[in-house]
């Protein structure tokens, strides 16, 4: 319920990576409904970044059990590597806070046991940071799928190439390398996209048809690139294709095509294209994807947090299933079929 309290929610936010100085960070100033409490990163050099955008008057922290005995948090966001998050989630939701944690969850299924098992009143409190579920491209193209004109079987795409292998900032090449360490892109990728075919199109598939896996470096960990051909109700098929750490990246986007039209999603700006025999229609926010959906999810989480909306939009629910169906279509990608004996 609403306790019609105009105070700001105070928030603090742990890890100051690329995605939490980068997006999660300015989301949080600019809000007026939060009040920034505490940062948290082992960094130095990342907590004085946090320290130079939010002002000194923001404490930050090594440690978050520092953050814990200093700061009287309501909510905290979990901007860490899915095989830190779970953990700290568990520990978090266990003292009362909500809790914003970046997706995927985890690294695995079995990994998220720590969570399922928490009173229901715990998970309740937790939201996912499937951030681009809030785009209103997604609720457009939502609609198009159940009152047309993209209503019908559709044959549907997903290309997600991303973090392009690059000599010049071996930082980088070796953060994504440790991601892949923990597990494929789709496991990573796959979140979104598996989320977003889930929100458009009303629900998961009915099964994965097929998996492929291609590692084009001995030396990589995991295969970078990976795909599956999924089969959902009413006819609809959906090739999905997730891709890292090659020189070069085909492009990123999502494309829908029907009987009546051909909808072209980009994947990095979200800018929306609906061609028809009668013509064409564009959805092109002017504020850039970034910071509209994750200034849109701040306000989520923070009527999540307030009592204003009774489930968390996506919570546990959602990002169980986007990691459950990216699981699915890793394990399918890497396992040989048997022989049959003649």
């Amino acid at each position: 319920m609403d306790d019609g309290s105009t105070t700001p929610v105070r928030v603090a936010l742990v890890g100051l990576g690329d995605i939490g100085l980068g997006a999660h960070l300015p989301a949080l100033l600019r809000s007026e409904r939060v009040a920034l409490v505490g940062v948290v990163d082992p960094r130095p050099e990342r907590r004085a970044l946090a320290v130079e955008a939010a002002g000194s008057d923001v404490p930050a922290y090594a440690d978050i059990d520092d953050l814990g005995s200093a700061t009287a948090a309501d909510a905290v966001v979990l901007a860490t590597p899915p095989w830190v998050t779970t953990g700290l989630a568990v520990t978090i939701l266990r003292t009362g806070q909500y809790v914003l944690a970046e997706k995927p969850l985890a690294t695995s299924v079995a990994a998220t046991h720590a969570l399922v098992e928490l009173p229901p009143a715990d998970l309740a409190r937790l939201q996912v940071g499937l951030t681009y579920r809030h785009d209103p491209a997604l609720a457009r193209l939502r609609t198009w799928i159940r009152h047309g004109p993209l209503d019908g079987p559709l044959l549907i795409r997903a290309h997600i190439y991303d973090e392009r292998l690059d000599p010049t900032d071996p930082a980088h090449s070796h953060r994504i390398r440790e991601a892949l360490a923990h597990g494929s892109p789709v496991v990573h990728e796959g979140a979104h996209v598996f989320d977003w075919l889930a929100y458009v199109l009303g629900g998961p598939p009915e099964r994965v048809a097929d998996a492929w896996a291609v590692r084009t470096d001995a030396t990589f960990a995991a295969p970078n690139l990976t795909g599956a051909r999924l089969a959902y109700p009413r006819g609809t098929t959906a090739l999905v294709e997730f891709g890292w750490l090659t020189d070069g990246l085909p492009r990123c986007e999502l494309s829908l095509l029907g009987q009546r039209a051909y909808a072209v999603l980009d994947g990095f700006t979200f800018r929306l294209r609906l061609t028809m025999a009668t013509g064409v229609e564009v959805v092109d926010d002017p504020v850039d994807r970034t910071t509209r959906c994750f200034d849109r999810q701040v306000e989520a989480f923070v009527d999540l947090v307030r009592g204003r909306v009774d489930k968390a939009v996506p919570g546990f629910a959602e990002g169980f299933a986007s990691l459950s169906l990216a699981e699915e279509v890793a394990r399918r990608a890497t396992t040989r079929p048997s022989r049959r004996r003649e």
